[in-house]
């Protein structure tokens, strides 16, 4: 794995502020490297709810040597594309490509020849090999009807190393325009599922946020599940079932090496870091009882939190590390409570039909991801975290474990199928939805996936 590169940052006279992304070449698998950015900003648009307009926005093939769209200059703005349509705040112009971009990023565009495409943004950019065999990326956001420079950057790659870049401008693109932050630049740990459905193996795998460059984490030899990214460093915490005993495990993902946290004789259920990542948060089944205890990851001392003759589980830091979310069945059904980080102050915030479970805190604080079952349905939706303001996103016959991507306006989850009576069927998949409710999408994966968990902004 790649080590991250530092930041460089520049002015020039030319361009007021510029955005360096430094890449350095290499040829091993899933470049770590780091991306940065200064910039001026436009309008900024705050998701809540309610469907938000994407903008039309024109993204010009990267030209090459000759001054014409190269090859490599195609993937990159098919890439920056994909990330920016799938995000539901742009919509790229098909037809963008077929104007002649600049044969330099350097050279004004004649914005009336895009102004009747609709467009509002224009990204144009080139892709040329140096003397050194590396890809010189430079790339230009422009404001068509302003006619004014947003952002520009340049970096340095090896071809391998392509994908990785066009995902750190789509994440300037994206912070530029809206003033929020990208998430492009992101991967997702999950659980991939083969086999038939009654001898279903299991093993962890990671791929980027778009469903490329998947690898496999463990060979399914035991069962998996559960994983969860740290939030601030490339770490994952999960359970594996080894002999049926399980036991909670902290993964280096850029070296591959375990680390067993602890071995729980009767059952533990999904282990999840705090927002400073030094404590783990889980529930635990002893002797009867689940509750909620937490993990000290640097002196792996433990400490209960609740105290219940309930089923108390599926706990989830809030950002500040002052609440934790969990669901109970403490008040007769499955719902979902708020407590204090030391377990005193209980008080249960959903009040909707059903049963609720999987509460996730977003990364901003804001609101609350949960699963919801009601009418031999489930539902993926969110909350506000006194529990008013309740949407329902997503629906299927099991949809389950939201996960938030880092700037907390995208949700993961899984959706899966019924099993027929002959044993087949199913079938699991991952999808994201924005969280006003629109944009749905299936994520590609190599194979059946469940338990996804997004991870932070790479370094």
């Amino acid at each position: 794995m790649m080590m991250p590169t530092p930041l460089r940052l520049m002015k020039t006279a030319q361009m007021a502020v510029m955005a360096v992304l430094a890449v350095l070449a290499t040829l091993m698998p899933m470049p770590m490297t780091g991306g940065g950015v200064a910039f001026a900003q436009t309008e900024k648009i705050t998701i809540t709810e309610g469907s938000i307009e994407p903008t039309p926005i024109g993204i010009a093939d990267f030209t090459d040597e000759t001054g014409k769209p190269g090859v490599l200059g195609r993937q990159v703005a098919e890439i920056i594309a994909n990330d920016l349509n799938g995000s539901g705040m742009f919509r790229s112009e098909d037809s963008a490509y077929l104007i002649p971009p600049p044969s330099d990023p350097s050279i004004k565009p004649d914005f009336s020849e895009w102004a009747p495409l609709g467009v509002k943004a224009l990204l144009v950019g080139s892709a040329t090999e140096n003397s050194n065999g590396m890809i010189q990326i430079v790339f230009i956001l422009w404001d068509v009807v302003t006619e004014r420079e947003i952002i520009a950057g340049e970096g340095e790659v090896s071809e391998v190393g392509l994908r990785r870049i066009s995902h750190q401008i789509a994440d300037l693109v994206f912070e530029s325009w809206t003033g929020d932050s990208g998430y492009f630049d992101t991967r997702i740990v999950f659980v991939e599922e083969s086999g038939p459905a009654d001898k279903r193996v299991k093993r962890l795998a990671i791929m980027d946020q778009d469903g490329h460059n998947p690898t496999y984490l463990t060979n399914g030899s035991s069962l998996v599940l559960t994983p969860r990214f740290s939030p601030l460093v490339q770490e994952i915490a999960y359970l594996d079932y080894f002999n049926d005993e399980p036991s909670v495990y902290l993964m280096n993902v850029s070296t591959g090496r375990s680390e067993l946290l602890g071995s729980f004789p009767g059952m533990t259920f999904a282990p999840r870091f705090s927002f400073d990542g030094k404590k783990l948060i889980m529930s635990l089944a002893q002797n009867g009882l689940t509750d909620i205890y937490e993990m000290d990851l640097a002196t792996q001392q433990q400490r209960q939190l609740t105290n219940s003759p309930s089923i108390d589980t599926s706990p989830s830091y809030s950002p500040d590390g002052d609440k934790i979310v969990f669901n109970s069945d403490r008040g007769g059904s499955q719902q979902i409570y708020v407590m204090d980080s030391n377990g005193r102050n209980v008080r249960r915030i959903s009040f909707g039909k059903g049963r609720y479970a999987t509460p996730v805190w977003s990364p901003r604080g804001d609101i609350i991801a949960f699963t919801k079952m009601h009418k031999g349905e489930f539902f993926i939706g969110v909350m506000n975290t006194d529990g008013t303001g309740e949407r329902l996103l997503a629906r299927g016959f099991l949809v389950e474990a939201p996960t938030w991507a880092p700037n907390g306006r995208v949700l993961m989850y899984f959706k899966q199928n019924p099993t027929n009576e002959d044993g087949s069927g199913g079938e699991s998949y991952l999808y994201r939805i924005d969280i006003t409710g629109f944009n749905e999408r299936r994520m590609i994966t190599p194979s059946f996936a469940s338990d996804p968990a997004w991870s932070p902004t790479l370094p």
